[in-house]
């Protein structure tokens, strides 16, 4: 549905966007991740055609950002980080003023400010003021607003900023309820709620894509050597590192803190199969009794700091 193409974007000199490509397909929710400065926010202002970029190209459907831009614009709805709302209407008034802009009309105006209150929850805030709702509400009537023309694509910067972790909960809600039925492109850095909300996340570090793909598809890519957890009963501390060490593929064998007679080990491998069950096997050729056998997931947190970190 949107594909990018060596697209680049220059602040004088300094390059907050180099020369990256990706695709979005419909129906997806891709999460933008990446530390404050990365380039995230620059990524969806082009998108929207809301800055030119230096070079590249970005096609929305058949549609050019160089020669469709109004057209393309009318694909979308657009949710910047502080969503641009007039403090001094009532929700309702300000809804409705959105969908005049829309050219929405008569019943038609009616019906879609009463299906975008029911979605983002806004009905018993409709007669209040913008400027008197919680920092949560306002982003609500901020999404109400971006959705008032039923856009295809939904574009959010950042938009769990500045939010309790209620009006989180509240709004990546909202956000997943929106991706059963449109193509949704959101930015944060935030990894919890790339990873509850995303079926894909996309990472930039200094302008430049690190990685692209589901959260699973990335722990497996950036694993490298992970942890296996084993507990067993009936054994020595030396024999079980003995046993252990030799089988290829762990590289490290480390106790911890025993539970009375049961040892408990982290072993290190670096193997690009599962060796669970190669450990299995060898303990079940002893008089050793297994308890726990699991291996640890690597976190996207520690996904993302390996690489946005230097070196």
């Amino acid at each position: 549905m949107i594909h990018v193409e060596n697209l680049t974007k220059y602040y004088s000199d300094l390059c907050a966007v180099d020369c990256i490509d990706f695709d979005i397909h419909k129906g997806e929710v891709m999460g933008l991740l990446g530390p404050n400065g990365a380039g995230k926010t620059t990524v969806l202002r082009m998108l929207t055609g809301f800055l030119r970029p230096t070079s590249g190209s970005i096609h929305v459907k058949d549609l050019t950002i160089e020669e469709d831009s109004l057209k393309i614009k009318k694909l979308l709805g657009y949710l910047p980080e502080e969503a641009p709302l007039y403090h001094d209407m009532l929700v309702y008034d300000y809804l409705d003023y959105v969908a005049d802009i829309r050219e929405l009309r008569g019943s038609k105006k009616l019906s879609r400010i009463r299906h975008l209150a029911d979605i983002c929850g806004l009905h018993e805030v409709m007669h209040k003021p913008v400027g008197e709702l919680s920092k949560g509400f306002k982003q609500r009537v901020g999404l109400a607003h971006a959705m008032m023309n039923d856009p295809e694509i939904l574009i959010l910067d950042e938009p769990t900023s500045g939010l309790d972790p209620n009006q989180i909960v509240e709004i990546r809600g909202i956000i997943k309820q929106i991706g059963k039925e449109k193509t949704v492109i959101l930015s944060t850095h935030i990894l919890n709620e790339a990873e509850a909300t995303c079926d894909r996340v996309l990472i930039i570090n200094r302008g430049k894509i690190v990685a692209d793909g589901t959260t699973e598809t990335l722990r497996q890519a950036c694993s490298g050597d992970y942890i296996i957890n084993i507990s067993i009963e009936n054994a020595t501390l030396q024999s079980v590192e003995k046993e252990l060490i030799s089988i290829d593929g762990v590289i490290e064998t480390t106790h911890v803190d025993n539970d009375e007679d049961v040892l408990n080990f982290k072993l290190t491998c670096r193997s690009s199969r599962d060796l669970r069950g190669e450990i299995y096997r060898k303990i079940k050729g002893t008089d050793w009794t297994l308890l726990e056998l699991h291996q640890e997931t690597q976190s996207l947190e520690n996904i993302f700091r390996e690489l946005t970190t230097e070196n």
